[in-house]
């Protein structure tokens, strides 16, 4: 009977908070549809305003170590949907999403007003118009932020391996490449109940409705994003050829994030994520 009681307990709390998050979206949504912010660099700015404003609503918090990238291009593990708002939340910035992002509902027109650059694996001109969303970025000021993985994995500590393809539109526009390494902690009430941000945080084969389900019943989630002091040393070989470099990025990916440099690439298992 007890356990019933909980349960149902959760249930309502779980409502409660959705219906907080949706007043936080609705605000915002209806914040930007009046204001209709022009640039990339306002439309960014909209992004870390939304973004801080849904994380105190529900206790996500953060702790950066070392400097936070304000220019050139940021390369991050993936784990979740959610690395995207704790990325926006530190600062505005561009992001660079599969164009799949851009047709799923809400999502797709946030982050389309959110000034997010589209990618299309294998289209004809996909490159040229990566290179072209991410030097507007760069013109603008703004650092540029994508998951080189290319899906998200379930594991903090394993890194999968490189797509090649936007690191070497960075490498063309002469823009420094810094990494990020980030992971979840969770309360002592979560943890004490069980719970994971393995198995119940990071996306896995979750579908993104369930995901935000269980992530609407934790109670404290707190992010360590970890920046590299320098950007990546390219080699004059990686420079050239951009299977190299992408084998560099993730080298220096494991070294921030404290792995052996001979690390496995696991493969990606997972549903893709955006």
């Amino acid at each position: 009977m007890w356990r019933r009681g909980i349960l149902r307990l959760s249930f309502f709390r779980k409502l409660f908070r959705l219906a907080l998050v949706c007043f936080d979206f609705a605000y915002e949504i209806v914040w930007v549809l009046f204001t209709r912010p022009k640039t990339r660099a306002a439309r960014a700015a909209w992004l870390t305003r939304l973004t801080r404003r849904v994380m105190r609503t529900i206790k996500m918090t953060f702790t950066t170590i070392g400097p936070v990238p304000m220019s050139g291009a940021v390369i991050s593990n993936h784990l979740t949907f959610f690395d995207i708002f704790f990325h926006a939340a530190l600062r505005p910035c561009v992001f660079i999403s599969k164009i799949e992002l851009r047709k799923m509902p809400l999502l797709g027109w946030i982050s389309m007003m959110a000034g997010t650059v589209y990618v299309s694996r294998g289209a004809g001109g996909s490159a040229a118009k990566a290179a072209e969303g991410m030097g507007q970025g760069f013109r603008d000021g703004l650092p540029v932020v994508f998951f080189p993985e290319g899906t998200t994995g379930v594991d903090s500590r394993a890194i999968m391996s490189f797509r090649s393809g936007l690191l070497a539109q960075a490498i063309m526009l002469e823009q420094p490449i810094v990494c990020a390494y980030i992971h979840y902690e969770f309360g002592a009430e979560d943890l004490a109940a069980g719970k994971t941000p393995e198995h119940d945080f990071y996306w896995g084969r979750q579908t993104l409705p369930r995901l935000i389900w269980d992530f609407l019943g934790l109670h404290e989630i707190h992010a360590v994003v970890k920046f590299s002091i320098q950007p990546i040393a390219f080699s004059p070989e990686a420079v050239a050829n951009r299977k190299i470099a992408a084998e560099e990025a993730r080298a220096a990916m494991l070294s921030l994030a404290g792995l052996p440099s001979d690390s496995p690439a696991p493969e990606p298992e997972f549903l893709p994520a955006p």
